[in-house]
């Protein structure tokens, strides 16, 4: 936060219980996706053959899982874009704490299953045990996320300064959350009096302005997702670590991208050359992937590994933090929601790009 948003000290009231309060949501938004994520072994189990129709689980359960899959995307995007766009009207420390909170996810709900897994591997029916009681957690922090946005997150007093301020250049999204912490807008009387005061850029035209972080936020995400999980899950080979093999490649992996989105307190691209640079020179991953996996031992895999994460989640913050500086209130919501439509053609991008490893493995 600049020193100009800082000189008002009664309205920044809350801001290190509203930077914990973001890291939470961020954690709550993607914990139930990770979740059926690093229960990638649990899977393999019920599905041994990669067949839907030939696995032990059927193909009811197959399906059943692929729908509520989908439904946990949906609800992911309209829970980013929405977080992300109220976030990116108030201070980027927010922004940086949610997108933490997002890489927390899978870091705490990897170790989660690391211990899950640990606790019942020698139990009758230990992986299903261990799975159900991974997925209990999962869902206690999902209500948790829920009651502190509704409840906590809207009486912070710097997130009723924002909010207020974002109303007064004319942003009508954050009406409905001052109506619910009973605050009173008085900006529409103003509005009626002097209707350009509240004119802000169109969203054609906040993308062609930042049509280069929409590129990167995109491109970043198309080459994530097109080694992690999938690749690492299948295509790594046999190695000493067995069946924990993969696991231990997802959690470092989180750990790393937990990490990289807090490099950026400490130093951090400004520039959009640098992050433009920094983000295509990421696709040197490709081939450092495909030839350690064929060649390379487990020790430069994990490395790799780590790196990927740690790419991922620095350039995540330094893009989503500096896009929306310039902007008024409701520019910057709008170019938040640009942005995360972006991220998540990425994700799915990436997603389908992931077959392309199956390419001479006698598809």
């Amino acid at each position: 936060m600049s020193d100009s948003e800082c000189a008002g000290a009664p309205q920044l009231k809350g801001k290190y219980f509203g930077l914990l309060v973001c890291f939470l949501l961020g954690n709550g938004c993607l914990f139930a996706w990770n979740s059926m994520l690093t229960i990638e072994d649990y899977y393999v189990y019920l599905f041994p053959l990669d067949v839907a129709t030939k696995g032990r689980g059927g193909f009811g359960a197959f399906v059943g899982i692929c729908v509520t899959s989908a439904a946990f995307g949906i609800a992911d995007a309209h829970a980013q874009g929405g977080m992300i766009g109220d976030l990116s009207l108030m201070c980027p420390e927010f922004i940086q704490s949610y997108l933490s909170g997002l890489a927390a996810s899978g870091a705490i709900t990897s170790a989660l299953r690391l211990i899950t897994k640990a606790a019942f591997e020698n139990s009758q029916d230990g992986l299903r045990k261990g799975a159900m009681l991974f997925f209990s957690i999962s869902c206690f922090n999902e209500l948790l996320c829920v009651l502190l946005y509704t409840f906590v997150f809207p009486t912070l007093p710097i997130v009723k300064f924002y909010r207020l301020k974002a109303a007064s250049e004319g942003s009508k999204t954050v009406a409905g959350d001052l109506a619910a912490a009973g605050v009173p807008i008085q900006h529409e009387e103003q509005a009626m009096e002097d209707p350009k005061q509240y004119v802000r850029l169109s969203t054609k035209l906040l993308f062609l302005q930042n049509v280069d972080y929409a590129l990167d936020i995109f491109l970043t995400y198309v080459l994530t997702l097109s080694i992690f999980p999938g690749f690492l899950s299948e295509d790594t080979g046999s190695h000493g670590l067995g069946t924990w093999y993969a696991l231990v490649l997802i959690t470092m992996f989180n750990a790393w991208d937990l990490i990289g989105r807090y490099v950026p307190i400490i130093v951090k691209l400004k520039s959009r050359k640098c992050i433009m640079a920094a983000t295509l020179a990421r696709f040197l991953l490709i081939p450092a992937f495909y030839f350690t996996a064929k060649y390379g031992a487990q020790g430069y895999m994990i490395f790799l590994t780590s790196f990927l994460g740690l790419s991922n989640g620095y350039l995540t913050v330094c893009i989503l933090t500096e896009a929306p500086k310039g902007y008024n209130g409701p520019e910057q919501n709008a170019l938040g929601n640009v942005l995360v439509v972006f991220l998540m053609i990425g994700l799915f991008s990436g997603v389908v790009l992931d077959w392309l490893w199956l390419i001479g493995k006698g598809w």
